[in-house]
Order: C-alpha cells, then sequence, then structure tokens
C-alpha cells in the first residue's frame, strides 16, 4: 500500500532558508535536530511532537517554534493525519538581520524562541505569507517584504541566550567533550571507545552523560550530523555517491536509507529540489 505521506521542498538561493510543505500520517519522523530556527504552522489536524521534555500538541492555526540543536520527533495522533508548512532559517541570516533591527531588540547573546508552541494570528498569518512568498517563487521585493512581515511578528517571541559560562558541571563537561570529538571527526567511522578515548571516562559513562546533556545518545547524535552535512552538500550540487563517500556512509544507498526515515525525501530528489539540477 502506497504512503499518504508526502514532502513538497524548496530553498530560497537570496536568503538561504529552506520552506517545507508536508503531510505525515501515523509517525512522521523519529527524534532529531535541525541546525537551522524552524517557523511553522500546522493548517490540518493534530500533530504532536515532543520537544524540551513535554509533549506538545499542534491544532490548526498554531505556530511551531524550534532552535537549533533542539531534539524533536512527530506524530499524528488522529486519522488523516496532519499537514503543515514550515521555514528553515538559517542562523547566520537570522541574526543578520535581527541586528539590523537594534532600535526594536537587543541582539546580545544568541536569539532564542520563548515557548515551542503559540496560539498568535498575527505570527500564523506571517509565518504563511513568508512561506507563499519563498516557496512561490514570488519576486525579490515581494520575498523580503514578507520576511520583513515574520521578523516583526517574531519580536514578541524572542528572548536572547547568553553566551555559556564557564564551569561546567562534570557530566557537561564530558558530554561536551564528546560532541566536539564527533563534530570534528564526522567524517569517519566512530566508536564508542575514541569517545571514551577523548573525554578520559568509559564509554558508559559518556554515553550516560550526553543523553542526558543533548537527549539523544551519541550515535543518534552522529548520524543526525551527518544528515546535515549531507543536506549541505547536496543543496550545492554535490551528487548522492560523493556525499556519502565523504561523510563515512558504506554508500550511496546507505545514506539513502538513514536520508529518507529522517526526511522522507531521497537524497537525489532534495538535491533535485534545491538545485533543478537532474537526479
Amino acid at each position: 500500500m502506497a504512503s499518504a505521506n508526502w514532502v513538497d521542498l524548496s530553498k530560497d538561493k537570496d536568503s538561504g532558508i529552506e520552506t517545507i510543505h508536508a503531510h505525515f500520517e501515523g509517525h512522521a519522523y523519529d527524534p532529531h535536530w535541525h541546525d537551522s530556527y524552524l517557523v511553522g504552522v500546522t493548517q490540518y489536524g493534530l500533530q504532536q511532537f515532543s520537544c524540551r521534555r513535554q509533549k506538545h500538541q499542534s491544532l490548526p492555526g498554531k505556530v511551531f517554534m524550534l532552535e537549533p540543536g533542539e531534539i524533536h520527533d512527530g506524530d499524528a495522533v488522529q486519522p488523516g493525519g496532519f499537514t503543515y508548512h514550515m521555514l528553515y532559517l538559517d542562523p547566520q541570516w537570522l541574526s543578520r538581520e535581527l541586528a539590523a533591527r537594534r532600535d526594536s531588540l537587543s541582539s546580545a547573546g544568541d536569539p532564542s524562541f520563548e515557548n515551542t508552541l503559540a496560539q498568535d494570528p498575527q505570527l500564523a498569518q506571517a509565518t504563511s505569507l513568508a512561506f507563499q512568498a519563498l516557496h512561490g517563487k514570488e519576486l525579490r521585493i515581494v520575498r523580503q517584504t514578507a520576511l520583513d512581515g515574520l521578523l516583526s511578528a517574531l519580536g514578541g517571541h524572542l528572548t536572547w541566550q547568553p553566551p555559556r559560562l564557564q564551569g561546567e558541571a562534570p557530566w557537561s563537561r564530558v558530554a561536551n567533550q564528546a560532541r566536539e570529538y564527533l563534530h570534528a571527526h564526522l567524517h569517519e567511522d566512530i566508536g564508542l571507545e575514541q569517545l571514551a578515548a577523548a573525554t578520559g571516562e568509559s564509554r558508559f559513562v559518556v554515553s550516560r552523560a550526553f543523553k542526558a546533556e543533548f537527549g539523544l545518545p551519541p550515535h543518534a547524535y552522529l548520524i543526525q550530523l551527518k544528515l546535515t552535512r549531507a543536506r549541505e552538500g547536496l543543496a550545492l550540487g554535490r551528487t548522492p555517491a560523493a556525499v556519502a563517500a565523504d561523510l563515512g556512509f558504506a554508500d550511496q544507498s546507505h545514506l539513502g536509507r538513514w536520508f529518507r526515515r529522517a526526511y522522507q525525501l531521497t537524497p537525489a530528489n532534495y538535491r533535485r529540489l534545491c538545485t533543478n539540477l537532474p537526479d
């Protein structure tokens, strides 16, 4: 039986923002994270997801907001599933745009969403207008005006996260050392024993500390990190085979299995949607 799930993706070349229009029934996606700020609106059905150690339910018209690195999943808990549209905001673009609006927003530290869900009709409308302008590839001035409207509507939902202070707890130090090692060696076939050697702790302590700090065990975090880098390479027009080889996947089909599981798209289809290059 064919899946009722579908995903329609586009990428704005000027801002680097990806726009997603998607529908899911049943289990949508496993716990994962993105390196972008996510702002979206549920259009139809009940969208249920876990984030910030809470379970959330988004009904039509609600806005959901996720920060880079926030672990979340997704499920449709009612017949007919759920439909949403969403923008992936590049962190550098968002910081640059917010810095230009210092008359109304403080730019000390990193921008943070105060809440994961919001019942805010003005923000919902601004998000939808920005999605329609970018996804529909409107004239540049139309896209920029829509994004300005989105930033204005987001203002009341933003706080500012101060830089991390020194003097971390031991378990936090171990987790962050392990994460730094994963980022530095993401192209390799990393084992838990290497994380243990890098942190000076046993692999059991590393795994426990890592999951407590970041919400995912090291292996799941590494896969998400590799998939994030795969998206970047594919969006630049690199072939799935080259991306798979560069990131340490066994072969293109190995990358494809994980990519489809995470994004409901094949790597080749994602590349085509971002670049208009043939599969």
